[in-house]
């Protein structure tokens, strides 16, 4: 329904051509627009909801395991089941961070959530059989278990937004209330939270649009193609800017492989674009100081790099 209101306008309304960069910039923008803002509201009202029937105490317990490491092993699982873009999954992120679930926790959820999910799975399973879907849920787990794990080892707490943390005081509170006053309280709390960052969603919006509109087609192919050493991270390079959920990108990870490229290549390419899209860094730019935007990225980047280069070798 969003798809076809986003070609009415753009192509019946304005008159423009599919076929044109122009057009096929602006429906991208006006269907992603209407999308996210939609996730986004829908997400952060739920979150608001089921989060006012948990103190934070109760939440910490949930993820913050007293064993180290297995907080991170827990929520890179729980976003193999949650399975947002990379732009909405930065709501239940920020509702983590703001329970008191360590950060080092909170961003195996953010890497795990876009990068792995049961769509994805499905599709490269049906397309490549069990091994390569095996590879890409495992290799993604990794990932978000070991950024986690080293932005937590970090402690960056300091450079977490101060509103994410003040959103606590009065949490305990909120969990006594009726349920009519829940739902006032997840209203007012997604009208305030979306105030914040609606910018930040049109303006990384617009970049992917600009981005998936003009960017020619075979930009990954003639750079990052056979036979170049640094196939990989320039793979990785080319996807960061780009926006699509995993099953998005499937149909290109498929045209890619057709053409010859090697495994680890085209799976750095899908985690880059699906885990560390230049939207959700416009977007987490209003919840995360710059230096633990840049330190997220890096250490993600870094790590997919050193996927892709491994599965090369074994495959």
């Amino acid at each position: 329904m969003l798809k076809s209101f986003a070609d009415y306008v753009v192509f019946d309304l304005m008159g423009l051509s599919p076929q044109s960069r122009l057009g096929d910039a602006l429906d991208f923008f006006v269907y992603d627009t209407l999308k996210i803002f939609l996730l986004l509201t829908t997400i952060v009202f739920a979150v608001a909801v089921i989060r006012s029937y948990f103190s934070p105490e109760r939440t910490r317990r949930i993820l913050s395991h007293n064993r180290e490491y297995v907080g991170n092993v827990l929520a890179a699982l729980l976003g193999i089941v949650t399975p947002f873009c990379s732009c909405s999954a930065v709501p239940l992120f920020i509702g983590f961070v703001e329970s008191g679930i360590p950060l080092g926790v909170t961003f195996s959820f953010l890497v795990s959530s876009p990068m792995v999910n049961e769509v994805a799975l499905i599709m490269l399973w049906g397309l490549f059989g069990w091994k390569i879907a095996a590879i890409y849920v495992g290799s993604g787990l990794v990932v978000a278990i070991a950024a986690g794990i080293v932005i937590g080892r970090l402690k960056m707490e300091k450079h977490v937004q101060d509103y994410v943390w003040e959103v606590k005081v009065g949490a305990t509170e909120v969990e006594q209330q009726n349920f009519a006053q829940k739902l006032a309280y997840a209203r007012d709390y997604t009208i305030s939270l979306l105030k914040k960052i609606w910018p930040y969603v049109v303006v990384g919006i617009g970049a992917g649009a600009f981005i998936h509109g003009y960017a020619p087609a075979d930009l990954l192919l003639k750079y990052a193609g056979p036979g170049n050493p640094f196939a990989v991270p320039l793979a990785v390079l080319i996807g960061v800017p780009l926006y699509s959920n995993a099953a998005g990108i499937i149909p290109i990870v498929q045209a890619l492989m057709e053409k010859g490229m090697a495994v680890g290549t085209v799976l750095a390419f899908m985690m880059a674009v699906t885990a560390l899209s230049f939207p959700e860094a416009v977007i987490l730019k209003n919840v995360l100081k710059t230096r633990l935007l840049v330190t997220f990225f890096g250490t993600v980047a870094s790590a997919i790099i050193v996927v892709g280069y491994l599965f090369n070798l074994i495959l």
